[in-house]
């Protein structure tokens, strides 16, 4: 075996050409391909989309990130949360070792667990609403994120009863509402037309 690497710069067939197009646009090599054919817009777009397609990801598909980062936010918090109830609990009971060990353990599992099914279940009716009334009525906008927040914090709570289905249907809205508040550019606009 020798010591000498097969792909280092000293390989001849590594040594590719690059070639420049009529406007000085670098061809690549490899596709034989001059990138300002494309247009003047070609260095904008990182990806290729059919024709007729929108150039941003569509509620749907936001929702599965959505709600995988709505899990771990909830298992971060619970987890912090359980660690802090996990030590009040052994220094109440006074245990030590494994049994110390064991039971913090417990208590940043369960909680973290808990929360993270919590939010995870939330963020699913909160997409599932969102999808919904995009689809419905043919548009993505801050109408369905309020209505997607207020259905959302209607259902989760309407097992308790009206009082408690209304309470959660104030908070849903109030939250959609300060997240359209501060991520809308239409609103943005308005405030700086002032």
């Amino acid at each position: 075996m020798s010591d000498k690497n097969p792909y280092s710069s000293s390989d001849p067939t590594m040594n590719v050409p690059v070639t420049t197009g009529a406007a000085g646009a670098i061809m690549s090599p490899y596709l034989n391909f001059n990138p300002a054919y494309l247009g003047p817009n070609a260095a904008d777009s990182q990806f290729i989309f059919p024709e007729g397609a929108a150039r941003t990801r569509g509620r749907l598909e936001l929702s599965f990130s959505q709600i995988g980062g709505s899990v771990f936010l909830g298992a971060a918090v619970g987890g912090v949360n359980g660690f802090y109830r996990g030590v009040q609990d052994v220094q109440a009971r006074q245990l030590v070792g494994a049994n110390r060990r064991t039971q913090m353990l417990n208590f940043i599992t369960k909680g973290g667990a808990s929360t993270a099914q919590t939010l995870g279940v939330v963020a699913l009716m909160y997409s599932v609403f969102g999808v919904v009334f995009s689809w419905g009525r043919g548009v993505d906008d801050e109408l369905n994120t309020v209505a997607a927040g207020t259905s959302t914090g209607f259902l989760y709570k309407s097992s308790g009863g009206l009082k408690p289905c209304l309470r959660g249907g104030a908070f849903g809205l109030g939250l959609s509402l300060i997240y359209v508040l501060f991520t809308s550019d239409k609103i943005k606009s308005v405030w700086r037309g002032r």
